[in-house]
């Protein structure tokens, strides 16, 4: 796979993004004390290539740790389909989800393990 434009949201409906240049093939799985229980896999992308289209009124945010990622969740639903925060060198970035993007079956990934338990 490579770098391909994607649509995504949450359960409800109610958030809906577009991604462009998402790299499918370097998605992650972590078990941080909050990717573990939400089985997240995730992939990043910078945020110039993250359009949020409808649903912004709808999140809200959590922060945690260092609290450094502002993870946005909706409000009806519940689910976290993304994440704002900063790469090491201080580039915007977004963190999506990719249990919520449309017609990609995560499952079929294979996702690096990070190791976020203890940081």
């Amino acid at each position: 796979m490579s770098e391909k434009s994607y649509t995504g949201g949450c359960q409800c409906g109610a958030v809906r993004y577009a991604v462009d240049k998402l790299d499918l093939d370097h998605t992650i799985t972590c078990n941080c004390s909050r990717c573990q229980k939400l089985g997240s896999v995730l992939a990043f992308t910078p945020r110039d290539n993250f359009v949020l289209k409808s649903g912004e009124s709808n999140l809200t945010e959590y922060r945690f740790n260092a609290r450094k990622i502002s993870h946005q969740f909706c409000k009806t639903c519940g689910i976290q389909s993304f994440a704002y925060g900063e790469m090491p060198d201080g580039a915007k970035m977004a963190a999506i989800n990719v249990n919520c993007l449309d017609d990609v079956d995560p499952r079929s990934l294979t996702p690096h393990h990070v190791d976020g338990k203890d940081h």
